[in-house]
């Protein structure tokens, strides 16, 4: 099923009275939905994921409130830098399945916690009942809404260079830079061989601060951050552009299903 991001904006969750049968009974914080997050891909950012989400919950509920959460971290050791065929069929069967047993275990709606793996985000979408909520569609909105026409998009290869990410800002009116190979491969490479290890680097802080520059320099107005890792090096709340972060982006449109 294909949810479009759109959703219910409520500032706090609120509480309200029932009366049946002359019995009243509170309910409020209790009514939280519950999320199905398919992780692992990397570690790293399911843990991003994580603690954004819970963050998020307190600060529009209580402070001793957690998100209702789903959470199968898959293994990456087979799903990390696909390019045949034959692989990304085998990886849209593991995430079908994921999205199947977190749906079976009562998720409301799922997220797919990699900005690659949408790829294959009709198919897994299309397997289950419940909505799946697209992280471009949420960053296409948000940047619609702040009138955002010329971006850049930075990620793992498959997010700079392949369709599936790029026609969902498209059609949000946001036209985006072309990419430069050498660019590109420079940081696929900061991405899979530090930072989803865990690593950040100073000499990667370095080359994002230089690429953002030149970025705007070649007409971009922003930048949409596609692979969650990227937070790690790159400043997202003073640079040089404003910065779209997916991840942080992804996590509220979450929330808003959780509390909506």
């Amino acid at each position: 099923m294909l949810a479009a991001c759109v959703w219910t904006l409520p500032g706090s969750l609120r509480k309200a009275q029932c009366r049946a049968g002359g019995t009243t009974c509170n309910f409020g914080e209790s009514t939280l939905r519950k999320l199905g997050l398919i992780g692992g891909m990397s570690w790293v950012s399911t843990r991003t994921y994580y603690e954004h989400i819970n963050r998020l919950v307190q600060a529009r509920t209580t402070k001793l409130a957690s998100a209702p959460l789903l959470i199968e971290s898959l293994d990456f050791t087979d799903l990390a830098r696909i390019s045949t065929p034959e692989q990304w069929n085998a990886a849209t069967d593991v995430l079908i399945a994921s999205a199947r047993r977190l749906e079976a275990a009562g998720a409301t709606a799922l997220i797919i916690g990699a900005n690659s793996m949408h790829k294959i985000y009709d198919k897994v979408a299309a397997s289950v009942a419940v909505p799946v909520i697209h992280i471009a569609d949420c960053v296409g909105t948000r940047m619609e809404r702040d009138g955002i026409t010329s971006a850049a998009l930075i990620g793992t290869r498959n997010v700079m260079l392949e369709s599936f990410y790029r026609q969902r800002l498209i059609a949000h009116g946001v036209t985006l830079l072309a990419p430069v190979m050498d660019n590109v491969a420079e940081i696929d490479r900061i991405i899979y061989d530090e930072l989803m290890q865990g690593s950040a680097t100073r000499a990667a802080e370095r080359t994002f601060k230089t690429l953002i520059t030149v970025m705007g320099q070649a007409g971009a107005q922003a930048v949409v951050l596609g692979c969650t890792e990227l937070e790690m090096v790159i400043d997202v709340d003073a640079n040089v552009l404003p910065i779209y972060d997916g991840t942080e982006i992804h996590a509220q449109a979450a929330v808003d299903w959780i509390l909506s």
